[in-house]
This record gives C-alpha cells, sequence and structure tokens, in this order.
C-alpha cells in the first residue's frame, strides 16, 4: 500500500474510532509501518480531526523526518515494533472500559482478562500487565519489549491497551475486540462467569492456526 493511502488509512480509523468514543480528547495514537520508516499521529493531536499531511514520519532511530511533533508516546510504538517484526500497525487508546480494566486490583498480570469469547482468543489471545509508568517514561518501553516478543497486545496499568497487528484494520478490529471484551469481563464481576477451557483454546489455534 503506498504512503499517501496509509495516511488516509490512518485518518479514517481514527476519526472513527474517536466518533464511536473508543477515544476522547487528544488521548490515543496510531501508528503504521512504512517502507522508509514509520507513520505516527502527532503529539496533542485528536485522531477525530487527523490530517493526512500533518502525521509525523520517523526513522527507526525515532528522527523526526517530516510532519508536526511525534507523540510523546512515540518509544512505546518503537519498543512494539523492535520485538514484532512482522507488526505493520499499532494502536493506543484510552478506551474506557479497557482503561477500568487497567485500573483493577488483583489482576492476573499474565493475563489481565480471561478467555471469556473466541473472538477474543483469537484476536486478542493472552493479555499481559504492565506495571504503573507514569505518561512519557522511557522505562515503559524496556518493560514493554520484555513481553512484546509473546505477545501481540499488551495492557499498560492505570492507563490503557496497546495493540499490533499485521495491518492497521487488523489491529483496529482488535483493540475493538478487547474493549468489548473488557466490558463484558466488568459486567461479569461477582457471576462466576464460565471461560473457555484449555481445550477449547486449543482447539480455536489448531483450527485458526493462531
Amino acid at each position: 500500500m503506498s504512503e499517501a493511502r496509509l495516511r488516509e488509512q490512518i485518518c479514517s480509523f481514527g476519526a472513527s474510532l474517536h466518533q464511536r468514543g473508543l477515544t476522547a480528547g487528544s488521548s490515543g495514537n496510531i501508528s503504521v509501518r512504512t517502507d522508509d520508516g514509520w507513520l505516527l499521529t502527532p503529539t496533542n493531536s485528536s485522531l477525530g480531526t487527523l490530517d493526512p499531511a500533518r502525521l509525523s514520519k520517523l526513522d527507526w532511530n525515532g528522527k523526526l523526518l517530516a510532519g508536526d511533533p511525534p507523540s510523546k508516546e512515540a518509544f512505546l510504538h518503537r519498543a512494539m515494533y523492535d520485538e514484532r517484526k512482522g507488526a505493520g500497525a499499532i494502536v493506543h487508546l484510552h478506551s474506557t472500559h479497557s482503561a477500568a480494566v487497567s485500573c483493577m486490583s488483583g489482576l492476573d498480570h499474565h493475563s489481565c482478562i480471561p478467555p471469556l469469547t473466541p473472538y477474543f482468543v483469537m484476536k486478542i489471545g493472552q493479555l499481559p500487565l504492565i506495571p504503573y509508568h507514569r505518561p512519557g517514561d522511557p522505562n515503559l518501553g524496556d518493560a514493554i519489549r520484555g513481553l512484546a516478543g509473546k505477545h501481540s497486545a499488551v495492557l499498560l496499568a492505570n492507563h490503557g491497551p496497546v495493540v499490533s497487528g499485521n495491518t492497521l484494520e487488523s489491529a483496529v478490529y482488535a483493540i475493538e475486540e478487547l474493549e468489548e471484551t473488557a466490558k463484558l469481563f466488568l459486567l461479569l464481576q461477582g457471576h462466576n462467569p464460565r471461560v473457555l477451557t484449555e481445550e477449547q483454546i486449543a482447539e480455536l489455534k489448531a483450527v485458526f492456526k493462531l
């Protein structure tokens, strides 16, 4: 896909996420790998009003090549790309239900949302919890590197989800599925939900080549 088309796609998906309340104000950021670097939404920009020409373009050392100054969480995206060479795009949101789960105590840090549905297993798998770091803390990048090689998505404590995908479309669909599962997880608190068994998860992995 051409860079021009990728720029348009970032703006289109950003507007869709914003219009549906999955990101508010200037929160959240989107990035996409290109042939000669990567594109990232600019700092203090709303995903609902992105301009294709003003997206930040960076090299793999983090140097700004063109566009507006990048999100201060650029290092978060770079850490995920470093560990996931097949990742074509990354979406990070402060979506309400996922962020709410990230604020809960007593979560299983290895998999903080249980396998409630086959769709969660297929698009997310396990969701490890990254311990709390202040916004912009470069140590967060190191924490992500420790898990991103084995997981396409992580949940930042008291913050929100970071999800990678082969394409921007797949990353967006995955983070939307995560948000819906987080909503289910919160609705089911205190209700002793039935989760998928290891055998059912193994069947999904075999059938869908996960």
